[in-house]
């Protein structure tokens, strides 16, 4: 079989590797795609940890960093139940990066970290389901503050994970406000069912007009961008490293700020029903689609945002 692997920062090869055999609790799974995650993506091929204090060195483990893939069971390891080969499935879960990753025509993963899905869904359409479920997670975190059902909720970044969470956010009835700088994605999010899209460059509006919040890309100035127009709560999605100012003017009136939380099956069972339902599409946020072989060229389109998600295929 063939795989992918970063050599360094900005080198990435497509070559032979051994056709791994599934152990036990594992699943062997034939590739049908990848869709890239932007940020790890980019953080790799840079030569960047994605989280601070993250170890990082090259050649990079192989088949990583994809994990967002769809593919079909080829082989079962001892003691996995609940699957069968030809079974579609697709990873809810990353098992991680010190082991193989999915850019590849076969990959061994946990059995715990796969779904069975409708085989009536292509590619785009299911490939991130990962994505989605992490992105579930955030809203989770909102619930015990109250119904989202009837509220205004903002969203700051539309990158992928912004363009799910406002489909999200309009699955579970809240009038979505959407912020980002970049016209196309706007527009994007309006076709996506965004209530109202706007730029926050040019949003002078301060007062709380927000019930709650999420914020999807990890930037302080969107995070706190925020804090200062939701009355009550501000929930993280976007990977932080820096501090955040949260002073005495948030103190008064029940705001809380939350951090993420956990990834967890019942979160991506939620977001795998969203998508077989038609609540949920994946396959916008899919602008480009390439071969392995073109890797590279793919993570330069992302870095120069002519990209939102790139899926890749054997």
């Amino acid at each position: 079989m063939k795989q992918l692997q970063i050599l360094e920062p900005g080198k990435a090869v497509w070559k032979e590797a051994p056709k791994p055999e599934p152990a036990a609790g594992e699943a062997l799974v034939r590739v049908r795609a990848v869709s890239t995650c932007p940020q790890w993506d980019l953080h790799i091929m840079r030569g960047e940890p994605m989280f601070p204090g993250m170890e990082l060195s090259y050649p990079y483990w192989p088949g990583q960093p994809g994990h967002e893939m769809t593919g079909t069971v080829e082989a079962l390891g001892e003691g996995v139940v609940g699957f069968q080969p030809g079974t579609p499935v697709a990873v809810w879960r990353d098992a991680g990066p010190y082991r193989p990753g999915a850019y590849g025509e076969y990959v061994c993963v946990p059995a715990e970290n796969l779904l069975p899905v409708p085989n009536t869904l292509e590619p785009a359409q299911i490939a991130p389901l990962e994505l989605a479920m992490c992105v579930q997670v955030s809203f989770d975190q909102l619930e015990p503050f109250g119904q989202l059902s009837g509220a205004r909720l903002g969203l700051t970044g539309m990158g992928p994970a912004g363009l799910v969470a406002v489909q999200i956010g309009k699955a579970m009835g809240s009038h979505v406000v959407a912020y980002d700088p970049v016209a196309p994605r706007r527009t994007l999010a309006e076709k996506l069912g965004a209530n109202e899209c706007l730029d926050p460059d040019l949003e002078s509006r301060s007062d709380r007009f927000l019930d709650f919040s999420i914020d999807l890309t990890g930037a302080v100035s969107a995070i706190e961008f925020l804090i200062e127009r939701t009355k009550r709560a501000v929930t993280l999605f976007g990977v932080l490293r820096d501090h955040v100012g949260f002073g005495p003017s948030h103190w008064y009136g029940g705001f809380s700020l939350v951090g993420y939380g956990e990834h967890n099956v019942d979160s991506a069972r939620r977001a795998l029903e969203y998508v077989a339902t038609g609540l949920v599409r994946l396959d916008p946020l899919i602008t480009h689609t390439m071969h392995f072989t073109e890797y590279e060229r793919g993570v330069e389109l992302l870095a120069r945002k002519e990209a939102i998600k790139i899926l890749f295929s054997p």
